[in-house]
């Protein structure tokens, strides 16, 4: 395995601001990303209290059906004593939906490893599935590369009610169609067969919550990364005291982040949560499916469902049964920095751009906003991929870049028997004047049948010219996959590869020592983007 870095294939303004330190930009934000910042925030949160030994059994009651591994339970006995935790968080997608969300758990480890040997504590590392989210349509999916073409990949059922990620049942039936085309799509590759026995085991999964954990805890078991589920209902228990304080002061928070969302986008980075000042920013939970909640007076309703609380209805049930709440993308960070002792928060771009509109929702509650970390952009290489670049002279910054593609059409035009398409197009036009001056001695019904003739003379050209491309695709067939190979595995759908395949794709290929591998080393979190070759 090597490791480089180049510039980011797409340009992303508040992440790069967030890099260089824009002072505006900055406003946004509790601390600056350095280390000095990580010292200051340690003093901090040292002063805080959190119920450590209850998130430490919840934890470890999650974590349990799918087994605990010795330095997890390290890990949990850290946090119960006194550690600390660097968070990040993905919803539950299917074979642990794209790699970022590996992206994510590989950067929480590496920060949390280097935050304890500089800081001297222990920190332990904290994945928080989002759970409770009921968009299953962003989660049943997977994009695999088959050959050098790309396949969505999807689990074929229906669900009429919005039911979170965390209650809305899978078949056995049904996940293992869904295994078996998707590793199929990955061919003959050495640990094909691997890759295929894992994925038959965890077609047992009753939940897609339940499928993304077996899957998650396996591939990070070595590293001790922690599991904490934000449906899980002994975690709703331990946040009643909590549920009751965002109750308290929702239209205080509604309003405030209403205003830094504004400020945001006067700044030029846009409204990425649309903030309501109605907004209660919590979901009612009715069997296993949410509703948003919006204030209406002194009363909570969702008017899609004839639901309505007033404000002491709606605090009794955050006492009595805080299962039936759950947060929206403005009260979860809240919620894990009065949960947990969070002395850092690792998330993408779109992240941080809507942790960007929170700092007073924080001050609100008299919290303090965590540090946010920029998680590691990672492009992942496979061997064959490598060949092609070296056969087609390119690199990867070269297919970033759009080089490939400029190339590729160069060849085309350069293989192309441009005399005939010039000849075709010199017939195509002549025919078009024939026939305008043929139209002026014709009778009205004779003009429409000649109409008819020059549209198929047209289509007969077209068609031999089609041919004349097609024939000169089939020649150089060979060279013309290796192109779309390294654009489908580079670029796939012209976007971020970790945006579109999941981790399995590649190790398919090579097996998960590059998980571990990664886990392992220290990179360095700033604006480069890495491009792994395996």
């Amino acid at each position: 395995m090597q490791i480089s870095t180049v510039r980011p294939p797409v340009h992303n303004a508040l992440v790069a601001d967030y890099f260089k330190g824009d002072a505006t930009l900055q406003t946004f934000f509790e601390y600056p990303f350095h280390q000095d910042a990580f010292q200051k925030r340690l003093q901090e949160i040292s002063k805080n209290q959190y119920q450590r030994q209850a998130l430490a059994q919840c934890i470890e009651q999650e974590m349990a059906s799918y087994g605990v591994s010795p330095k997890a339970k390290q890990h949990i006995k850290a946090l119960a004593d006194g550690g600390y935790a660097v968070v990040g968080g993905q919803q539950a997608g299917v074979f642990t939906g794209p790699l970022y969300a590996v992206h994510k758990a590989i950067t929480v480890i590496q920060l949390a490893r280097q935050q304890s040997e500089a800081l001297q504590v222990p920190v332990v590392p904290v994945f928080w599935i989002a759970g409770e989210d009921h968009d299953i349509d962003e989660i049943n999916h997977t994009y695999t590369l088959q050959d050098t073409t790309i396949e969505k990949r999807t689990y074929k059922d229906r669900f009429i009610e919005k039911t979170m990620a965390s209650t809305t049942k899978v078949t056995e039936q049904k996940l293992q169609e869904l295994v078996d085309i998707v590793v199929a799509d990955y061919g003959e590759q050495t640990f094909t067969k691997a890759v295929k026995a894992q994925l038959d085991q965890v077609t047992k999964a009753k939940t897609f919550t339940d499928f993304f954990m077996m899957l998650m805890t396996a591939l990070f078991a070595d590293e001790g990364l922690l599991f904490i589920d934000a449906a899980n209902p002994q975690l709703r228990q331990l946040e009643a005291d909590y549920f009751t304080r965002l109750i308290t002061h929702a239209e205080e928070i509604a309003h405030v982040v209403v205003e830094q969302e504004q400020a945001l986008q006067q700044a030029g980075y846009g409204t990425p949560i649309m903030a309501q000042a109605d907004a209660a920013n919590l979901f009612y939970v009715d069997k296993g499916a949410r509703y948003l909640l919006k204030r209406e007076g002194s009363s909570y309703i969702c008017e899609s469902k004839d639901i309505r609380f007033t404000y002491d209805e709606l605090m009794a049930i955050a006492q009595d049964t805080p299962e039936k709440l759950s947060n929206n993308v403005v009260t979860r960070p809240l919620m894990q920095e009065m949960v947990l002792p969070v002395l850092a928060f690792v998330g993408g771009p779109g992240e941080m751009a809507y942790w960007a509109t929170l700092k007073p929702a924080f001050q609100i509650l008299g919290l303090t906003m965590p540090i946010f970390a920029p998680r590691l952009h990672i492009t992942l290489v496979t061997r064959r991929t490598q060949f092609a670049l070296q056969q087609l002279d390119l690199t990867v910054e070269d297919v970033f870049q759009g080089k490939d593609e400029t190339e590729r059409e160069q060849f085309i035009t350069k293989q192309t028997n441009q005399e005939a398409l010039q000849q075709l197009d010199e017939i195509t036009a002549m025919l078009q004047e024939q026939y305008a001056s043929l139209q002026t001695q014709l009778s009205p019904a004779l003009q429409r049948i000649a109409k008819k003739n020059t549209a198929y003379h047209q289509q007969q050209i077209a068609y031999l010219m089609k041919k004349i491309q097609q024939e000169t695709m089939e020649k150089h067939q060979a060279k013309l996959r290796q192109y779309e190979l390294v654009r489908n595995e580079l670029l796939p759908n012209g976007g971020l590869q970790e945006r579109v395949y999941n981790p399995y794709q590649f190790i398919a290929f090579n097996g998960t020592g590059w998980v571990k591998n990664m886990c392992a080393i220290n990179c360095e979190i700033d604006s480069n983007h890495y491009v792994v070759l395996l």
